[in-house]
């Protein structure tokens, strides 16, 4: 049985992508040449690896457990080259960093902005997701490190603070729900769904787990518009426009134009962490990350 790196990277390629067409693509490989490696693979082992459909292909209960090992080995090969390439010059490193919104745009530019200043060989990898993908792409070692909310469930990762992200509801203080409140500081979000929202565009993580709270109370969470930033939507909230549920921090910087309520749900008052598989087996430069994100003075 022979497999090399190339074979293994396409296989990863093509699960993650649920293509071989895409695979191949990612792989830098012709499509003829990445079914052949493929084939090849599948003969050897004389068992099938993928199973192909209209669809796409996805892998076989084989093919899972090949994955699992493929992972782990170009993951090794990564590793080794990172620790080596602290002796030449070049890139020392990349880290794979997935996180949700709030991490995203309101903690982690600062704290990975002088991380890379004090790390000029390392890359970082970030992108966004919902807290559950987080963990399980941790968990599958397609993410050296994720920074989820706490409300999810973490399994067997190992979990350290990161930052306070309580949720807040913010309005124009001539909103019709802002004169309806008087002096009251706090709202259920269920009693909010009556009225119009101002959300974030694309697929936004928070966007993705609002709406899933107002599912779960049987609602729908109506946006009128979707902005990039936060900073829009404030601006677009100040106005009259509609709510924003945005966290805490970003309501803060324009708290002058705005009423700022705290929602009284439970899962509105989140906290953050750094999840990894396991420290101790990261790469030196990931452990340096994780520390870094540790400190609260790199916020």
């Amino acid at each position: 049985m022979r497999f090399d790196l190339t074979d293994l990277k396409l296989f990863i390629h093509i699960a993650d992508s649920g293509s071989i067409t895409a695979g191949a693509q990612l792989a830098h490989l012709a499509l003829p040449s990445a079914s052949a490696r493929i084939r090849g693979m599948e003969e050897a082992l004389n068992v099938p690896l993928l199973q192909r459909g209209r669809r796409g292909a996805e892998p076989t209960e084989a093919g899972r457990t090949l994955l699992q090992h493929a992972r782990a080995i170009t993951r090794q090969v990564e590793d080794m080259h990172a620790d080596l390439a602290q002796f030449a010059t070049g890139l020392k490193g990349q880290v794979r960093l997935l996180c949700n919104t709030s991490a995203m745009t309101e903690f982690l530019p600062d704290a990975l902005a002088a991380f890379l200043q004090a790390h000029p060989q390392l890359s970082i990898n970030l992108e966004e997701r919902l807290s559950r993908d987080i963990v399980q792409a941790v968990a599958d070692g397609v993410a050296d490190i994720g920074i989820v909310s706490d409300a999810s469930d973490h399994g067997a990762l190992q979990t350290f603070p990161f930052r306070d992200d309580p949720l807040v509801l913010a309005m124009a203080r001539s909103h019709p729900l802002a004169q309806a409140l008087g002096h009251k500081r706090h709202i259920a979000f269920g009693d909010a769904l009556a009225h119009d929202f101002i959300g974030l565009a694309g697929d936004s993580a928070l966007q993705q787990y609002a709406a899933g709270q107002a599912a779960r109370l049987g609602r729908r969470m109506h946006c009128k518009i979707r902005l990039r930033s936060f900073e829009a939507i404030c601006r677009m909230a100040a106005s009259g426009a509609g709510l924003a549920l945005l966290p805490a921090t970003a309501a803060r910087r324009v708290s002058e134009d705005l009423r700022v309520v705290k929602l009284s749900d439970d899962w509105a008052d989140r906290k953050l962490l750094i999840c990894v598989r396991d420290e101790a087996a990261l790469p030196g430069y990931a452990r340096e990350l994780v520390a870094a994100l540790r400190q609260p003075s790199a916020a």
